[in-house]
């Protein structure tokens, strides 16, 4: 009777298993701190559209006008930016992620998970990861350049 034997496992292959863990849980987080983040935004950007409507119906100098708009148009673009980076991704063409495993039966399911997938999983997530934190960038420079706006509306309306 033989038995089959495993090479055994070296303090290198623990090191890559932690590594892979770790990578794993770090982009995992920082995907869900752009969530938190992206929301404390959206409160913000809400309020101080709430706020400008607040004044909509007033007689304003044309400057004031002027830069409550574009305050407006760039906190809308901003808004729309959030809520790209917190509506969630479901495409499952890449093999390694929720989405794909979904439309799988129990046989296909263990077939995909004979091998490691933590470095697809790591892949993956990363690009979604690195695509909200470009949303949320840029959802944050609009949200300054409609501040530095609403700073111009409101010495607009002092002269």
């Amino acid at each position: 009777m033989t038995t089959a034997t495993s090479a055994p496992v070296t303090d290198t292959d623990k090191n890559l298993d932690k590594t892979l863990d770790a990578s794993l849980a770090t982009v995992a987080g920082e995907i869900a701190r752009t969530d938190g983040k992206a929301s404390l935004l959206l409160a913000f950007n809400g309020a101080a559209l709430a706020g400008l409507a607040s004044v909509v119906d007033r007689r304003l100098p044309i400057v004031t006008q002027a830069c409550g708009a574009a305050a407006v148009l760039a906190l809308a673009a901003a808004a729309v930016l959030l809520l790209l980076v917190v509506r969630p991704r479901l495409r499952g063409d890449d093999r390694a992620s929720f989405p794909y495993w979904a439309r799988l039966d129990d046989t296909a399911i263990r077939a995909c998970m004979q091998g490691d997938t933590r470095a697809a999983r790591i892949r993956v997530l990363s690009r979604i990861a690195v695509s909200k934190f470009r949303q949320l960038r840029r959802a944050v420079d609009l949200s300054l350049a409609a501040l530095v706006l609403l700073l111009l509306a409101a010495l607009g309306a002092l002269v």
